[in-house]
């Protein structure tokens, strides 16, 4: 369930609305409404009110007793993705590096302590996660949440951190508090971040940061390889220089396009020739 606030203005039902919809995943694609009742912690009368409030809107469908998302939540989060002129940015470049490279590259962002992709150009390989648009998993355990999480101020690490993981992982258990806040120091000085089969046996991947106008890690982008493929000295000797350079390409257009001025152009006025 979602976060609950104390505050006077803060909107019961809407966080009630959320939850059911952050009920399904990819093992919950379809569920019955005792399912989704539970799993939101719901009364089954509240949750059928919002599971048919959420069809008649168009997020939600049933079928036969059951109730799937739709495509329509997808512009929950890419209503986001694209006010940030990010992927619109990133695409030809993640396109160019994974060209370059022969292996597939994501962005991701933080979303509490986890990471969630907003990007991706993938190559046919075979590889022991799934990873889509949307996909959540613990940043610490990745080379794209290491970067993300190394660009926070002390306070914000502590409660990112504090904050539990909704991926659906069993907690990390290689590595401790102390060790972790020492590699961050590390990625914070050289700049980038390796994760070597932490998230999930054969996958090994590198991460570098993109900034925006102002400096501050927005994003992390990566390069994803099979460990049984690719060691660690040709993923840093040769994919690390070229990540970083695209990382830094893609920051450097991001920065630029936040400088220029964004207006709206009423669809009526389109093709007028003004007076």
């Amino acid at each position: 369930m979602a976060g609950r606030g104390a505050g006077p203005d803060f909107v019961e039902s809407l966080a009630r609305g959320l939850d059911v919809l952050a009920c399904f995943d990819a093992d919950h694609r379809s569920m019955s409404l005792s399912e989704v009742a539970t799993a939101a912690g719901l009364a089954r009368p509240t949750a059928r009110r919002l599971l048919l409030t959420l069809e008649e809107l168009g997020f939600v469908r049933s079928t036969g007793g059951s109730f799937q998302l739709t495509p329509k939540v997808l512009t929950l989060g890419m209503a986001y993705v694209g006010a940030l002129g990010l992927w619109d940015i990133a695409r030809p470049h993640l396109e160019e590096l994974v060209a370059r490279t022969g292996e597939s590259s994501s962005m991701a962002q933080l979303d509490g302590s986890d990471i969630v992709y907003v990007a991706r150009v993938s190559v046919p390989k075979i590889i022991a996660l799934r990873v889509d648009i949307g996909t959540r998993f613990p940043a610490a355990q990745t080379s794209q949440g290491k970067v993300l999480l190394a660009g926070l101020s002390p306070d914000e690490l502590a409660k990112t951190l504090a904050q539990p993981s909704r991926a659906g992982l069993p907690p990390y258990i290689g590595r401790s508090a102390e060790q972790l806040n020492a590699e961050l120091t590390e990625i914070r000085a050289r700049g980038w971040a390796l994760a070597d089969e932490e998230l999930a046996p054969g996958v090994r991947s590198v991460a570098a940061p993109v900034r925006d106008g102002s400096g501050t890690v927005r994003a992390a982008m990566n390069v994803t390889v099979h460990a049984a493929e690719t060691s660690t000295e040709r993923l840093l000797k040769e994919y690390l220089p070229l990540l970083l350079r695209t990382a830094g390409d893609v920051s450097a257009e991001w920065a630029l396009w936040q400088t220029r001025p964004h207006v709206e152009v009423d669809p009526g006025q389109r093709g007028s020739t003004p007076a």
